[in-house]
């Protein structure tokens, strides 16, 4: 990524003065938000919006636009900057820098008389938001939300920045109201300089050389990420640690791979961590977004549907393979808290919970000792030794819930027997959730958005197939069917959001490429080949207008979509996967479906783009690193033809077998790999690889030993 060097240019007061306390927001006190039963004294632009954010600061005095022409307009006709706020509904430190700046009116006033602020709800927009966060990358070498930048009226960006407390905010933008009064033709060479390098990131160019793809390969990218693990705890080693699920179902393939041990204590180290830590809501079910200490202790409390669909993916195919009753538990109890309370009447999964109730982070998560020990009588102590409840308190002076010791320990303990040390902590939770749901809850954005609901999606397909459980399943048709009413038009053309009836931006790629991923998920659980032929239309309208031909890979924004200030591509894969990398295994996927080639080849052509950062950056390559897998084993294609396919595809889903698709049904159906493949009156499996299929096998154990000789 290209940097600015801001040495000796007009930013440095900046950098130097104000910057020093940007993204380092955890360690200040938190405000109280406004009162939002009052009679409001403003009202902007932002009322008319669905996005809960945004609808957080219609009331604010500060007359904020939502991003459109009308501002745009508006800041060349009067010549004004613009100051583009960028965060989202569940982000605690947004709620503070709204209290402390945006809901004060001498603040306000500087913001509406020299700028016009514009508030962007970055779930809502990502390609927005990319633009700015790369800017504020380029300039600190780091990045967080809210993410406030200021731009030229064009949309240039001139400076970005994460949380100010008030004062300092108030020296940002006196600072650029001299700056563009007294030097605005520097300004405008920064803002040249810092578009360029916005540009230029993560822009991926056409790799025409020659590339073979090895199990060496493989072995090298374990070698240079494992120096990043933290073994015993878990993640990434250092703080804080966020859960990337994408790196560990990664691992779980190099595993089954290279049969690398240390490849499997990273993953169960991660997960039981992960599990037992204060991340995990032992109450109610559900993980937050991430451990602010190296030891997944405390929380930062929000709770995000995109963590949790792909958590409950990597804790299903985790326990396939290791049966570790632990992973069921997180799986049952985080689909329980994705059905009570991120479910829509409509089938549809909200965004995410509030990181603050009353104004206070984590305050409807933790306890006091004397809370527990009043609702929980003689049986306190067994729950507090359990879920290590202090009485001088662990965060803030209170108890965040979390484990560090087995069942074993605290029944000998209390010398009891684990069945009871369980039954009384089963009774305990039960106690405490009922007290906690008396408790005013944490924000609610019930905004739905396709990409974060396609992975629930996979993640309750996924746990069907581990578990068997109906109900995961039907979760995640009534969603499906839910999105093609709601965001699939009739062209095949995508929309992102959903709220209240109201359905308006044009999807962007991740959106296209994770529901192509679900409905090729739901493929495989049902065998309807109606998903893999909507799959493969949302492909070929991705194809039409998100493919660059010169680089082989896929823009974030289609070509129908108002240009920014930059078309970007998003290559690494983060908390959410890389669109590109998503969507290069949609091709592969459907490829290998489908017959056909092309597609096949152009995931191959997008992997040859990035395979040397593959090699050297493990963690942010990781789904990636998956295609990889697949470029390097063959994928096996075993069909099930017959009338209890069912059941059959049951008992293989016994076992983790990352390397094998399935196709089949009761009858032949349309794919190609499954003509002349029914034989009357027996169920047939057939295991094939690149569309040559050995012989046909009726018992679940003869297929299983094909798979593995």
């Amino acid at each position: 990524m290209m940097q600015i060097n801001i040495k000796n240019q007009l930013f440095l007061l900046i950098v130097l003065c104000v910057l020093i306390s940007s993204c380092t927001a955890q360690n200040k006190k938190d405000g109280k938000k406004m009162d939002n039963h009052k009679e409001h004294k403003y009202t902007n632009k932002l009322i008319n919006e669905s996005s809960p954010y945004l609808l957080q600061h219609a009331h604010n005095p500060v007359d904020w636009h939502p991003w459109g022409e009308e501002a745009l307009e508006k800041a060349q006709k009067e010549d004004k900057l613009l100051l583009i706020s960028i965060g989202y509904a569940a982000c605690h430190w947004c709620h503070v820098m709204e209290h402390e700046s945006f809901e004060d009116d001498s603040v306000a006033a500087v913001m509406n008389k020299h700028f016009v602020p514009i508030k962007i709800d970055r779930e809502e927009r990502p390609d927005i938001d990319q633009i700015y966060m790369n800017a504020c990358h380029l300039m600190n070498q780091r990045g967080g939300w809210p993410l406030n930048a200021i731009a030229m009226p064009d949309g240039r960006p001139v400076f970005a920045g994460t949380y100010f407390p008030k004062e300092r905010w108030l020296k940002v933008l006196e600072t650029f109201i001299d700056l563009k009064e007294n030097d605005f033709e520097r300004m405008e060479q920064q803002a040249n300089q810092i578009t360029e390098g916005v540009r230029n990131s993560e822009m991926v160019g056409l790799n025409t050389k020659p590339v073979e793809n090895t199990n060496e390969d493989l072995l090298t990218v374990f070698q240079n990420w494992a120096g990043r693990i933290d073994f015993d705890k878990g993640g990434r080693a250092g703080s804080p640690k966020f859960p990337m699920p994408s790196n560990y179902l990664y691992l779980l393939k190099h595993y089954k791979a290279t049969d690398d041990d240390k490849a499997l204590e990273a993953i169960t180290s991660t997960l039981d961590n992960m599990a037992w830590g204060g991340i995990y809501d032992h109450l109610g079910g559900g993980f937050a977004r991430y451990s602010v200490d190296a030891i997944w202790k405390v929380p930062h409390f929000e709770k995000m549907t995109y963590d949790n669909g792909q958590l409950i993916s990597l804790y299903s195919l985790a326990y396939q393979e290791t049966k570790n009753p632990l992973y069921k538990k997180v799986v049952y109890e985080t689909i329980e808290y994705t059905k009570r309370e991120m479910t829509s009447p409509e089938g549809g999964f909200y965004s995410s919970l509030d990181a603050d109730s009353e104004s206070v982070e984590g305050k409807f998560y933790v306890w006091e000792e004397s809370e527990i020990d009043t609702l929980l009588g003689a049986n306190a102590q067994v729950f507090k030794d359990y879920y290590t409840v202090k009485k001088a308190a662990q965060w803030e002076h209170k108890n965040i819930l979390y484990r560090t010791q087995n069942i074993a320990n605290v029944a000998r303990k209390n010398k009891l027997s684990e069945a009871e040390v369980e039954r009384l902590i089963d009774e305990g939770k039960k106690i405490l959730m009922k007290e906690r749901d008396t408790r005013i809850r944490p924000g609610l954005d019930d905004k739905i958005l396709t990409s974060w609901n396609a992975l629930m999606i996979k993640g309750l397909v996924d746990a069907y197939r581990v578990f068997g459980e109906q109900e995961f399943l039907d979760m995640a048709l009534k969603n499906a069917n839910f999105l093609n009413k709601k965001a699939l038009q009739k062209d095949n053309r995508l929309n992102r959001n959903y709220k209240d009836g109201k359905s308006s931006i044009n999807a962007f790629l991740d959106d296209y490429a994770l529901l192509i991923d679900a409905f090729v998920g739901l493929y495989q659980a049902t065998f309807e080949e109606k998903w893999l032929r909507k799959a493969d239309d949302l492909m070929q309208y991705t194809l039409a207008h998100f493919y660059d031909e010169k680089s082989g890979m896929f823009f974030y924004t289609s070509d129908v979509d108002n240009p920014l200030i930059a078309r970007k591509m998003e290559v690494t894969d983060n908390v959410i996967p890389a669109s590109n990398s998503v969507i290069a295994l949609d091709l592969f996927y459907l490829g290998t479906y489908l017959y056909k080639d092309d597609y096949k080849e152009k995931a191959k052509q997008m992997f040859k783009n990035v395979k040397s950062n593959v090699l050297k950056n493990g963690p942010f390559y990781s789904n990636w690193s998956i295609l990889m897998y697949y470029l390097v084993n063959e994928p096996f294609e075993v069909a099930i033809v017959g009338e209890d396919w069912k059941k059959v595809r049951q008992e293989l889903d016994q076992e983790y077998l990352p390397n094998v698709f399935y196709l089949g049904g009761a009858n032949e159906g349309d794919l190609e790999l499954l003509k002349n493949k029914k034989i009357e009156g027996q169920t047939t499996i057939y295991v094939c690889q690149n569309r040559v299929c050995k012989f046909p096998v009726t018992e679940v154990e003869k297929a299983l030993k094909l798979i593995k000789e």
